[in-house]
């Protein structure tokens, strides 16, 4: 850990924990002036390099060349003396004593400034930029009592540059010497000692200090065009070797995920040069794994060769056994276990058990088996079969998405699914039972003068029913047989920043800027109607001054051949943001909006032809299920991260409104108006595969009063979702 003295009573520290104490010489009037200003215990401590350290790179000097101003006497007054700047040998080190007499050792006592300590905590890399992140570099004036920040990795600002978020450096001061005092009074007895290190667990890898938005391409830029040499992997466990009795018991039972598992995901080899974006992207694949809760690629330079550099791939598993379970109607309950990284292999098995609960009568058992890269060809390989009660299923599939700019995805999928269908506009449900299959195929192309990829894309699905509801000519068409044939063509982008506390709770997230844009054409022939199909649809998003900004249009109509009318036309806008991170005490605070308007013309009557209130755009605490063909909805919510980490999970409260109007008028103002509001918590371990469990208070209310409501509500899913731009295979513009 390094810390440089810079010129000018400038000090520059890099990326570690200042944990030392130096002495340094400052004038007696700047001294009055400092302590006028502000306390010196607030000043952090600092220590310099000394004698030969390096002249470049991540600590390179700040200061202008050094001068040293000389009077007609030879006292400390007419002198100001200033230590070495590192990179200079032929001086002493700052911390040498000065050669002098006693009075003017004396004197220079008299002016020395005691700089006391000020914890920062960041992560530390080494000086050759070879870690996983650049030195972040603290720039304070003593003399002016000035402080900035000057970033090694930017986060979008007024320049347009990404600076980071809102922080608060004294306050995080005040928290560390409270839960320092906290340690140090439990640490005489056994049981308070026990509890202490249930209650306040220090992750090792722990970034929600800052909550930063980073571009981690530019840590590997100096590294493009370098020839990759030798891959290595190292893996760590799910907990630390060195936790409590319960971590220690899981790390014992967890079965390691192999070296072969991780070496698959990766998308580069020996041989290949270096390219930032795809070593972004791989990080982000091997995050999104749910066998593996963080991941990081080292850069070591080739100490023979300057031309070759060698990866270090670091990952650190998860928890991955885990339990579910789920009430329905008419008793029915759903248990399910399930481990998704089998024996190490990254291969995911479920066992679902149905039963009914007021009689415990047995319902039946499904298989879930998902294998998510299959022989290293980045496809992926999922079956599930079984049945429960009424419902039975058999489904398989096969494939892969695009992953590289340049690339290909295909696919293939059958499904025999028999279930109850809720028929709306009835109040009922029925039987069904359908037969589908699809493929699926595309090809992208980067083009480099617009950074951009152009992708087509390609789709058959076929839909017959064996069993189903009553239908007609325009009468429940998610019920008619049917084959579709579709194209589209498109041009997208997608970049990744990672950053945490977003939708995760304290782990670096990879988010997605870029933007789609797609046009879809195809063909539609049926049992009763032969209709050609056109669709557009255009989605960005990207980070700005105050926070991620994300907004998507589709439309979609299909087009009577025999008559040119337009039918079942839909149109869908979305636009959602989240804010920058807030700190308030100890708590982070980040704030999220969506704003959602779906409409619907010349649609046919049935159940699947009305909108309701969903999951994605609905009103989390209304119970009464309505119906209409346009529908606005605006969700808001604020979330507190809290500090508090008992048994390594962390804890966030939230508070939401949400805002509906719902009907049949074409002016969505004058359709009918609900509202719901509410508070809720949800608990995390980053560690574990189990989703956030999530506890809901609330209430709804429309124009005509108190409605029907979900006072109480638990569940282990949220609606907060990442964004994506990769282009996937054609779809029609979904109404629901």
């Amino acid at each position: 850990m390094m810390y440089t003295f810079c010129e000018k009573n400038t000090y520059l520290w890099t990326n570690a924990v200042p944990l030392f104490h130096t002495r340094t010489v400052v004038p007696a009037r700047r001294k009055r002036r400092f302590l006028a200003r502000g306390k010196p215990n607030d000043a952090p401590r600092f220590r310099d390099f000394g004698p030969g350290a390096p002249r470049s790179g991540p600590f390179r000097c700040c200061r202008r060349k050094r001068r040293q101003r000389t009077g007609r006497g030879d006292t400390p007054r007419n002198r100001r003396i200033r230590p070495s700047c590192p990179g200079t040998p032929r001086h002493a080190p700052a911390t040498a004593p000065p050669d002098r007499t006693s009075a003017a050792a004396t004197r220079e006592e008299a002016d020395t400034l005691d700089i006391t300590t000020w914890e920062y905590l960041c992560r530390y890399r080494d000086s050759t930029g070879g870690g996983i992140s650049h030195p972040d570099t603290l720039c304070i004036s003593v003399a002016g009592i000035r402080l900035h920040t000057l970033e090694s990795v930017p986060a979008l600002g007024r320049s347009g540059r990404y600076a980071p978020d809102t922080t608060i450096l004294q306050r995080a001061e005040r928290n560390r010497r409270l839960y320092d005092s906290i340690a140090a009074k439990t640490s005489r007895r056994a049981v308070p000692r026990l509890l202490y290190k249930m209650l306040f667990v220090r992750p090792v890898l722990d970034t929600t200090d800052n909550g930063r938005v980073l571009d981690e391409d530019r840590l590997f830029e100096p590294y493009a065009g370098k020839t990759i040499g030798e891959i290595a992997i190292a893996r760590e466990q799910v907990f630390s070797p060195d936790g409590n009795w319960f971590e220690r018991t899981g790390n014992n039972v967890h079965v390691l995920t192999r070296d072969r598992v991780i070496r698959r995901d990766l998308l580069f080899r020996p041989g290949d040069k270096v390219d930032p974006q795809i070593l972004v992207r791989n990080k982000q694949l091997l995050r999104s794994r749910a066998y593996i809760s963080d991941a990081e690629l080292e850069i070591v330079p080739d100490p023979l060769d300057t031309a070759i550099v060698n990866i270090v791939v670091h990952t650190r598993d998860s928890w991955t056994i885990s339990a579910d379970a789920g009430f329905h109607s008419e008793g029915r309950t759903m248990f399910s276990v399930y481990d998704a990284n089998i024996l190490g292999t990254g291969n995911k098995l479920s066992v679902k058990t149905h039963f009914d609960r007021n009689d415990f009568g047995y319902g039946g058992n499904i298989v879930e088996y998902e294998i998510p890269n299959l022989l290293g060809t980045f496809y992926t390989a999922a079956f599930s079969a079984g049945r429960d009660f009424y419902n039975s299923e058999l489904k398989l599939g096969l494939g892969k998405e695009f992953i590289k700019p340049t690339d290909y995805e295909v696919g293939a999928s059958y499904e025999e699914v028999k279930e109850k269908y809720y028929l709306v506009d009835r109040d009922t449900s029925e039987l069904g039972k359908i037969h589908a299959v699809d493929i699926w195929g595309g090809r992208s192309k980067y083009i480099a003068p617009i950074r951009s990829s152009v992708y087509v894309t390609g789709r058959y699905s076929r839909a017959h029913f064996s069993l189903r509801p009553q239908v007609g000519p325009e009468y429940n068409p998610a019920f008619h047989n049917t084959d579709n044939l579709l194209f589209g063509v498109g041009l997208y982008r997608e970049k990744f920043y990672s950053a945490n506390l977003v939708y995760g709770y304290g782990t670096r997230e990879y988010l997605a800027t870029g933007y789609n844009a797609e046009l879809v054409g195809g063909y539609s022939w049926g049992e009763f109607d032969e209709l050609m199909y056109l669709g557009a649809g255009l989605k960005a998003g990207s980070f700005r001054p105050l926070g991620y900004v994300m907004g998507g249009i589709s439309f979609g109509s299909y087009i009577d051949l025999s008559t040119g009318a337009w039918r079942r036309s839909a149109v869908d806008i979305d636009l959602r943001w989240f804010s920058n991170l807030f700190v308030f005490r100890r708590n982070r605070i980040r704030q999220f909006l969506s704003l959602n308007y779906t409409q619907g013309w010349n649609r046919y009557s049935g159940s699947e032809e009305v909108l309701r209130f969903t999951r994605e755009n609905g009103l989390r605490s209304l119970r009464e299920d309505v119906t209409g063909i346009n529908r606005a909805v605006l969700n808001t919510e604020t979330v507190f991260f809290t500090p508090y980490q008992p048994l390594g999970f962390r804890i966030a409260l939230f508070g939401f409104a949400d805002f509906g109007l719902l009907g049949y008028h074409a002016n969505p103002f004058r359709n009918e108006f609900f509202a719901s509001f509410g508070i809720g918590m949800r608990i995390k371990n980053e560690r574990l595969i189990f989703n956030a469990i999530q506890l809901e208070l609330g209430f709804a209310v429309g124009k005509r009063g108190w409605l029907d409501s979900r006072y109480v509500r638990v569940s282990n899913q949220t609606r907060m979702e990442q964004y994506r731009y990769l282009p996937t295979r054609p779809e029609i513009v979904g109404f629901r």
